[in-house]
């Protein structure tokens, strides 16, 4: 993957332990305001950096959203371009790929960040990578076949 400091938004931030609600996570990227479309072959990619954990059953969810503030506004009034489903604790572990989606065509406004809503109960570590690339690696490593298997 090639990856930009200038198109990274989260490296192994932590995730944010406040409880239920949705949190700005990591830097904003600023497009400059020209109304450039961002999505132009971009990807997101947001990996699990460090495993979350939680006194309860915590799920986080991750959007893709955009502000005209560079302090982007985590009540819904963002623009959302691209949303995760709500993950389990359980399924937050090192290492592990919540994302690797292109980016939706469209208008972006100015800023754009990463949002975490956590729901039922507040996290108490973990942290996340998440950042835009215009390739991601889909090679995967897989265990050799039996000799018998081969013809």
């Amino acid at each position: 993957m090639i990856m930009d400091e200038r198109t990274e938004f989260c490296d192994g931030t932590a995730l944010n332990t406040g409880g239920a609600g949705s949190y700005l996570v990591g830097d904003v990227y600023d497009t400059g305001g020209d109304g450039w479309n961002i999505a132009d072959g971009l990807y997101l990619v947001i990996l699990v950096d460090t495993t979350a954990t939680s006194g309860g059953s915590a799920t986080g969810q991750f959007h893709l959203v955009s502000d005209a503030q560079a302090a982007i506004a985590a009540d819904g009034s963002a623009t959302y371009h691209f949303s995760t489903d709500a993950i389990a604790v359980a399924d937050l572990s090192a290492g592990v790929r919540v994302c690797a989606v292109r980016l939706p065509a469209g208008e972006y406004e100015r800023y754009v960040g990463i949002l975490q809503t956590t729901g039922t109960a507040a996290f108490t570590a973990g942290a996340i990578d998440a950042f835009l690339t215009p390739d991601i690696s889909q090679w995967k490593a897989f265990a050799d076949a039996p000799a018998a298997a081969i013809v």
